[in-house]
């Protein structure tokens, strides 16, 4: 059975539909940042992290919003460490509606394709990856309903 492709079946420039240059958050934005060693418990490490964080700004009497995040960082996070095996750095920020996930780590953007990508583009606002001097960042978006966060 072939594996399900993404729109375009490939690595994509950006910016495009999906794929947008990264915006800069805004003077107070909601930003946290914190790094992971490869490891398999630091994919739940990072996810608990996601929903204490999301809680901490306000934002987890949006279920929805919680639990998916946590699914999509979840999917990113074990794609770093199965295809580059090093630690990774999560980023979080929260402005004008949109919460913005980020996983850095020594891997590539090459294919655009398998299970978790699958879910991070039915799920996500818009999302990317970018090559950034030895590895790549991987990153997606969703809307909070909130503003000022």
């Amino acid at each position: 059975m072939a594996m399900p492709r993404l729109s375009g079946g490939g690595p994509r420039p950006e910016p495009a539909p999906r794929y947008a240059v990264r915006p800069q958050p805004s003077t107070g934005a909601a930003h946290f940042s914190a790094e992971y060693e490869p490891r398999p418990a630091a994919v739940r490490e990072a996810r608990a992290q996601v929903r204490g964080q999301l809680r901490r700004w306000g934002l987890a009497e949006r279920g929805e919003l919680v639990d998916t995040a946590e699914l999509l960082v979840s999917e990113l996070a074990t794609r770093a460490l199965l295809q580059s095996g090093s630690r990774f750095r999560l980023t979080l920020t929260a402005a004008h509606g949109v919460l913005r996930c980020e996983v850095e780590d020594r891997g590539w953007c090459g294919a655009q394709s398998g299970r978790g990508l699958f879910l991070v583009d039915a799920m996500a606002r818009r999302w990317g990856c970018r090559r950034e001097g030895a590895g790549r960042t991987s990153w997606f978006e969703l809307e909070t309903g909130a503003f000022g966060h």
